[in-house]
């Protein structure tokens, strides 16, 4: 498939598309100004230096992924958009636990905006709780770069990070509301798409300044490129159980007697289970160190305990991947319910061929769940680790994230789908000159 200049120019065509367009992109440029408004009181020099140094996992590298870069800056967007994302996926789980939330999850409008309420509550706490712990982090481990030390300098910093936070929150709702594509998304996506630039030019900078082998360069964007072609084809790839409709006679008319199918993703979890690994695993290794450095040699298991969950470490490694493949596990059989799924297609007079309606089909779904969702999850603990150690084993200056290309290639993907939806409705040719572009979730 391949770009049609003429469809491309179709969108800008279309008035209200070519509005929800330039709405979008002027948010995102309000997001980018804001990634670049340090706040007072730190030494930015210091902290760019510190950053440069940090790699892509842990709690400083998730927060400056998804913060689009604003940590490095100390910037009043230093906690991005994480905080709002970790409340949604954590009232998501609750209103399928909790009878009350789930109650009102089926309200329609009402319920919706009762939830998207409760999100915004919870985001604001965790931004308050997230500002303390990224402050206390900074003045425990990197007290050098607090200028002005004291109260006052921690709460101003408190207050600003989770004001900062907030009014990200809300840029992505707006684009939500009256842009196009999915707001939080967009805003991650473009703090990642904004730093390849960067990692580009340092890379062609090692190489003509001699002090990266040409070969090992070369040997890095072609990794890159595969590991993007590997993305893009496991994220479009789902299993499609048959669904078959019988007839129904309703007055004068015939209704069902057609066949459709139920995707099931590889990937149906996304990024959720490394967001939740990473906000797992990452406050016991802070603790740990923190206990190893004020024993000061007291208790020798301590510090083999800290130096063992290391990150980077083999055993890092391993226990991050099991907790990876363990959330995958979990937000599966949250997000889908074979009891559930088997009881609406009895309602609507569906049947699995071959499959009796009722226990069967939940046992049938719950097995096929199980069987696409094991290589899912190995293949996003691999994405996750895989290419933090294949850099490090080719000794490259460029550090990237495995989750930051899986969010970016996944954003693509749906933004460019609703672009050729919005196309096609409108009687226009699709933003590809041949076939039409699916997302994410097999949506044409």
């Amino acid at each position: 498939m391949f770009f049609s200049i003429r469809n491309v120019k179709n969108i800008f065509l279309i008035e209200d598309l070519r509005n929800k367009l330039f709405f979008t992109f002027g948010v995102l440029a309000v997001f980018r100004f804001g990634v670049h408004v340090p706040i007072p009181g730190f030494d930015t020099v210091a902290l760019g230096e510190l950053m440069n140094n940090v790699t892509s996992g842990g709690f400083m590298g998730y927060l400056n992924l998804f913060s689009g870069g604003a940590l490095q800056n100390i910037a009043i967007f230093s906690l991005g958009i994480s905080p709002y994302i970790n409340a949604s996926i954590m009232i998501q789980i609750l209103s399928m636990i909790v009878p009350e939330l789930e109650a009102l999850s089926k309200e329609g409008e009402y319920g919706r905006r009762k939830i998207n309420n409760y999100t915004r509550y919870l985001a604001f706490v965790l931004s308050i709780f997230y500002s303390i712990v990224l402050l206390t982090t900074f003045e425990a481990f990197y007290g050098n770069l607090v200028l002005v030390p004291g109260w006052g300098f921690r709460l101003t910093t408190i207050m600003m990070l989770t004001a900062g936070s907030q009014l990200v929150m809300w840029l992505g709702e707006q684009i939500n509301q009256y842009g196009i594509g999915q707001g939080s998304s967009l805003i991650i996506f473009a703090g990642i798409v904004t730093g390849l630039p960067g990692g580009i030019l340092k890379l062609v900078g090692g190489v003509m300044g001699n002090s990266i082998d040409p070969l090992i360069a070369i040997a890095i964007v072609l990794f890159l490129l595969v590991l993007l072609g590997c993305i893009v084809f496991l994220e479009k790839g789902e299993r499609r159980i048959t669904v078959q409709y019988a007839k129904r006679v309703v007055g004068q008319r015939v209704y069902g007697g057609v066949s459709s199918y139920i995707p099931f993703k590889l990937n149906s979890a996304g990024v959720v289970p490394v967001i939740y690994a990473t906000f797992m695993l990452t406050p016991f290794m802070t603790i740990i160190n923190w206990i190893s450095g004020k024993s000061e040699g007291s208790f020798p298991q301590i510090k083999m305990l800290a130096s063992l969950f290391e990150y980077g470490s083999p055993a890092y490694y391993v226990i991050f991947a099991l907790m990876i493949i363990f959330f995958s596990f979990l937000y599966t059989s949250i997000q889908y319910r074979p009891d559930d799924i088997a009881d609406n297609l009895r309602k609507s007079g569906g049947f699995i061929p071959g499959i009796r309606p009722g226990r069967r089909t939940a046992e049938f779904i719950e097995y096929l769940l199980t069987r696409v969702g094991l290589p899912g999850s190995i293949y996003l603990a691999s994405l996750a680790i895989f290419p933090d150690i294949a850099l490090k084993a080719l000794s490259s200056p460029v550090i990237f994230s495995g989750t930051g290309l899986l969010i970016a290639v996944g954003v693509a993907l749906d933004t460019s789908a609703q672009v050729e939806a919005a196309l096609i409705d409108r009687k226009y040719e699709g933003f590809l000159s041949k076939g039409r572009l699916k997302g994410r979730y097999g949506r044409g």
